[in-house]
């Protein structure tokens, strides 16, 4: 009994002894905080008194908050008042205004595309248009920013536009009644091919869930009996409505996602709460490595359930959640709470931020310290680096010639003359461009500033500065001019050479401007190598069987589909 007793004052007093040592922790970090602060304010006072300029209080203080926000992780953001409309969009998809994107190019304010059934294709403006002026503003010298604060509105609210048009020669006013504009999650729904039904996700808004069931429901109405599911280029969104999806194709109680983080009340199991949708029906999901945050937890639990195969490309590797904070006079703090994990266990953030070098760069967690663990089947499964695909497709990479045209919009600018010259076209799955239409492309390019330098005339320049450096140049002169003059002239003949992927995104480039973008993406249909690997995973029982079991012929089935 004494030695117990002993015990327990001995408990006790290290135990106030833990506690006296966190409070005088506790007091010495407010301290450094109030000190830090304080230092802030004196600093701030000082530069807005003897600085040699006048200062913007708020832009400076603004810049100093980002700056130190920015040495966290990117996804800790400040967000004054004036941008509070903006982020309000960006988790519930839905504005007061036109219905149109609107981009600067080359100093112009052009409309790159408008949403069907919305304002702006109602009242007749079209892609290729340029906005001179809105309300009598002139835009000119506006940044995106500022057109978007002045397109937007109230709903029932007129705005005017005036534009210049391909083929017209004095500018037209445009009329337009601003509305509620609703950005939807599934942009896209549709049989593929034979009993495949496809749908594209791009956000996880408010409603996300809704509208998956809704597209899913729609596609077994129309035959559906496997499911391609599109995340590609995804970047999140609200957590709830990843698992929503998710119970879409689970059991009921099963759980979804966890969250960790600093503050212990905050963490969270997420289960399951529904009866699912369908747990049977076969699913390829197609990602990318720009399919991040909430299309992680998806595709990571269906992976970790084994309840759909991954096709594509590996995933961005984004295992962190943010909350808002409010924050004085209406603004607000979006802050990195926790990491969180899929039902393997697994956290597959890919970037230690807690962690940078004395230049401030970051790195990835190296393969080397990635845990594996295992799916509900038993697959191996790693942490770390996003999540990987069960069958992997390598994107094309686009020659020079094809990258210069999209960056200087010359395919862009040209559909805008093709739908000025032809007021309608085929079905957008049957359009195909004729050989004559492309020769009028190449034509059109004619005196166009085109210029890009191939890889192969970089190396050459390299090698060329090289052994001149080196004293040899006089021995290989010959050969490498004759060399780069070979390169010329191929290079000459790109447009020609390169003529079936110029005339793919082409095609996709002027259907749009018929049949919106839900045209765009029919017309790749044919052409999209993840399309083309999911379908056919989807119409292979065995091998889509095999690549769900931890098995030798999973092996086998998970080559690679793609072309490099």
């Amino acid at each position: 009994m004494f030695i117990r007793k002993k015990y327990l004052a001995a408990l006790a007093l290290t135990t106030l002894g833990l506690v006296g040592f966190r409070a005088a922790s506790d007091n010495e970090r407010y301290f450094e905080i109030a000190k830090n602060l304080d230092i802030f304010a004196t600093l701030f006072k000082e530069v807005n008194t003897y600085y040699v300029d006048e200062i913007t209080p708020a832009k400076l203080v603004k810049t100093g908050i980002d700056a130190m926000l920015k040495s966290l992780d990117p996804y800790t953001n400040y967000i004054p008042e004036d941008d509070i409309e903006d982020f309000r969009t960006l988790t519930t998809g839905q504005y007061g205004g036109i219905g149109a994107v609107v981009v600067k190019r080359n100093a112009k304010t052009v409309v790159q595309s408008t949403y069907e059934g919305y304002p702006a294709q109602k009242a007749g403006l079209l892609p290729g248009d340029e906005i001179l002026d809105i309300n009598g503003v002139m835009v000119e010298k506006k940044s995106n920013s500022d057109i978007s604060k002045l397109l937007k509105g109230q709903a029932n609210s007129l705005v005017k536009l005036m534009v210049t048009r391909y083929g017209q020669d004095k500018p037209v006013e445009i009329s337009i009644t601003r509305d509620k504009v609703q950005v939807d999650n599934v942009p896209y729904y549709d049989m593929i091919s034979g009993d495949v039904g496809y749908f594209q996700l791009s956000g996880f808004t408010v409603d996300a869930g809704k509208e998956v069931r809704t597209a899913v429901n729609k596609l077994k109405e129309m035959g559906a009996k496997k499911i391609v599911f599109d995340i590609r280029d995804n970047p999140g969104g609200l957590l709830n409505e990843a698992v929503n999806i998710s119970n879409l194709f689970i059991e009921k109680g099963l759980d979804v996602v966890s969250t960790k983080g600093k503050v212990t009340e905050w963490n969270k199991t997420y289960k399951a709460l529904d009866l699912p949708l369908d747990t049977q029906l076969p699913i390829a999901i197609i990602t990318s490595n720009r399919s991040a945050s909430a299309s992680e937890i998806v595709s990571g639990v269906l992976q970790d359930y084994d309840r759909a195969v991954l096709v594509g490309e590996r995933t961005f590797g984004k295992g962190l959640v943010q909350a808002t904070r409010p924050l004085s006079y209406n603004s607000q703090l979006k802050v990195t709470t926790a990491k969180y994990y899929i039902p393997s266990g697994r956290c597959i953030q890919e970037i230690d931020y807690s962690h940078r070098a004395d230049d401030g760069a970051l790195s990835k967690f190296p393969d080397s310290l990635r845990t594996a663990f295992k799916t509900q089947a038993g697959r191996t499964v790693y942490d770390g680096g996003g999540v990987a695909p069960d069958v992997e497709v390598n994107d094309r990479e686009i020659a020079d010639i094809t990258r210069i045209l999209l960056q200087k919009s010359y395919l862009f600018d040209y559909a805008t003359r093709y739908r000025a010259e032809h007021p309608t076209i085929v079905p957008a799955r049957e359009f195909k461009l004729a050989d004559a239409d492309y020769q009028k492309f190449v034509a059109f390019l004619q005196g166009k500033n085109i210029s890009y330098s191939t890889d192969t005339e970089k190396s050459l320049t390299d090698l060329t500065k090289k052994v001149k450096d080196e004293k040899h140049y006089d021995d290989v002169k010959l050969e490498l001019e004759a060399l780069r003059k070979k390169v010329t002239v191929n290079k000459a003949n790109d447009l020609q050479r390169f003529k079936p992927e110029i005339k793919e995104l082409l095609e996709q480039e002027i259907v749009s401007r018929y049949y919106f973008e839900k045209g765009r993406t029919e017309a790749g249909f044919d052409d999209d190598p993840n399309i083309m690997a999911a379908v056919a995973v989807l119409n292979e029982p065995n091998r889509y069987a095999a690549l769900l079991k931890p098995t030798g012929q999973a092996a086998s089935a998970r080559k690679s589909a793609g072309t490099k």
